[in-house]
């Protein structure tokens, strides 16, 4: 083992009060009555807030970065389909063909793949592998899904992942996930995390019949007794219940609070990996928005505990970035509302009669 087995992050510093507040006032003085725009207004007040000034910039480069791996649990029969299909969609994505890449180029998002864990030895996957812990993961029901020198690499991976993205301009960051059965340990790390029981947290995932949920909630219940063993240490839980592709992703969201960069979450898998950075970096949270709601009932806990709302709820569950990534558009229009918007005073409109106080 490594000499220093520690991992700190930074200070994490709140979004900035001082623009979020001028943001509320302009918002006030622009040609449209107060609060029209809905959660609109909540979401460019969230930006200038994260982007420290009022109005906030536009957006110029929206990130998403997918972590793949594989889940020693996927042998359990928790999914609807065979593990080698990790590494079929991988190369999907790689060619630009998979749900992920559509949909952020619709919504002006580059992606990046990142192999964490893919079982897979081919030459092709090698250029996204340079931070690449090991090949699966351990079947967490019986034994811990990774050592303590590979939860450590991951984490540390997902932290350079993050500096990497911020140092190159991305101004927003989408983390997705890629991994036949990683929606169990997922659910494992909620249940945790919140106190619930097996079957508060297991739900159809990639859309498995009864027999495969009955199996995924045995797995569920049979990790969440050795998870609860470690619940204090959060790099503990992660080596016990995760995964290097979701030990990353717990990493990259802290990083990215740190780097004072929002994120988008997206489902179930995402916000598991974020209640684990939380616990890593406390505040963190602050810098991260919702992008969705989900079906998954683990996934519902996992944003009541970090209080955060979905912006919209299309039951999009496919994972990749692709609920976080469909609300961008959103954030987008938010930001352009604040910065291109004129007030009453520069376009002539009045304002909103005032009441005049009897004498």
């Amino acid at each position: 083992m490594d000499a220093d087995t520690s991992i700190e992050f930074g200070e994490i510093e709140p979004p900035s009060d001082q623009a979020r507040s001028a943001a509320i006032a302009l918002h006030g003085k622009l040609v449209k009555p107060a609060g029209s725009l809905g959660r609109l207004e909540e979401l460019g007040v969230w930006i200038s807030a994260c982007q420290g000034q009022a109005p906030p910039r536009p957006f110029t480069r929206p990130r998403v970065i997918v972590f793949a791996g594989d889940h020693g649990i996927a042998q359990r029969g928790v999914s609807a389909y065979p593990a080698e299909v990790t590494s079929q969609l991988v190369g999907t994505m790689l060619t630009g063909g998979a749900a992920i890449n559509v949909l952020a180029a619709a919504a002006g998002a580059s992606v990046r793949v990142v192999d964490m864990a893919v079982d897979t030895g081919e030459s092709a996957m090698r250029s996204i592998g340079e931070f690449k812990v090991r090949r699966g993961s351990g079947s967490i029901d019986v034994e811990d899904a990774l050592t303590d020198d590979e939860v450590r690499a991951a984490v540390r991976a997902g932290i350079a992942i993050a500096d990497s993205e911020v140092d190159g301009g991305a101004d927003l960051l989408i983390a997705g996930d890629l991994g036949i059965g990683n929606s169990t340990p997922a659910s494992v790390l909620v249940a945790a995390l919140t106190g619930s029981e097996p079957v508060a947290v297991v739900g159809r995932g990639s859309g498995i019949d009864d027999n495969a949920w009955m199996r995924k909630a045995a797995a569920v219940r049979d990790a969440l007794r050795r998870a609860r063993a470690v619940l204090a240490d959060p790099l503990a839980l992660l080596r016990t219940s995760s995964g290097a592709d979701i030990a990353a992703m717990a990493g990259f969201l802290a990083q990215a609070a740190v780097r004072r960069t929002p994120v988008v979450l997206d489902g179930l898998v995402v916000c598991a990996a974020a209640m684990v950075a939380e616990e890593l970096a406390p505040g963190a949270r602050r810098w991260w928005m919702s992008g969705q709601l989900t079906g998954e009932p683990a996934h519902a806990l996992a944003l009541e505990h970090l209080d955060l709302g979905g912006l919209l709820d299309l039951d999009v569950r496919l994972g990749e970035g692709t609920g976080a990534v469909t609300a961008l558009p959103l954030l987008m229009m938010a930001a352009r509302v604040l910065a291109e918007m004129t007030t009453h005073e520069q376009s002539g409109v009045s304002g909103p009669l005032v009441p005049v106080e009897a004498s």
